[in-house]
């Protein structure tokens, strides 16, 4: 609980691939190794630090280490870069998935705090949607600056190539779906309330584009 609501503190509203390519302060502190990541875990703890805010005060030296490993390798997994690794390793865990491994645990562990950190298209679409027009203009903002600064710019954050619609489907079909399908092996229950809702968003969006290509087809 205490990394997932952590796991963003003080994003500056600009990725990795930013903070390296622009060599900024904080890629240079992080040696470029998930520099947000290790950002966030840096400042939760000087929070925590604080005695006013130091929740694990109660907590023996032993626990307090264990307690501070595990959140900062759960915060370092939802770094997007390591996201075909951490899958991949679940996926190699989950038909014979043992409880009492800790390395299971541990894998499962991370795959689900990136469940919970990319899991807005689970929600309504009333829900959503408002939250994906917000990240579509972060992600606009950071390549407006890439092109002004003369650093790369990622394709799917590119205001002059992308659409909601391309930008949605491309991250449920090969981003979400792929690992919330894996998760359900192990919790069949969330097929119902969180798979289904992806599929559905897909079609969704699928279907907007259609109408974006027809439109795109008569102009």
């Amino acid at each position: 609980m205490t990394a997932a609501v952590c796991h963003d503190l003080d994003h500056p509203g600009f990725n990795n691939m930013y903070q390296i390519n622009a060599r900024t302060e904080m890629a240079l502190r992080y040696n470029d190794i998930s520099p947000l990541e290790n950002h966030h875990c840096a400042v939760a703890f000087q929070i925590f630090s604080r005695p006013d805010c130091n929740i694990f005060f109660n907590f023996d030296p032993e626990a307090f280490k264990q307690i501070r490993q595990e959140t900062i390798t759960l915060i370092l997994a939802t770094d997007m870069a390591r996201h075909s690794e951490i899958l991949k390793t679940f996926k190699q865990k989950v038909d014979n998935f043992d409880y009492t491994n800790k390395e299971h645990v541990a894998c499962l562990k991370m795959v689900l705090i990136k469940c919970c950190d990319i899991s807005n298209e689970v929600r309504p679409m009333e829900v959503a949607e408002p939250w994906v027009d917000c990240l579509l203009e972060e992600y606009f903002m950071q390549s407006d600056r890439e092109k002004a600064e003369g650093l790369p710019v990622a394709p799917f954050m590119d205001r002059e190539k992308v659409t909601k619609s391309t930008a949605q489907i491309g991250f449920i079909k090969f981003v979400l779906l792929p690992m919330f399908e894996t998760v359900m092996k192990l919790f069949p229950q969330i097929e119902e309330v969180m798979v289904k809702p992806l599929r559905e968003s897909r079609d969704r969006y699928e279907e907007l584009k259609q109408i974006d290509d027809a439109v795109n087809e008569v102009g």
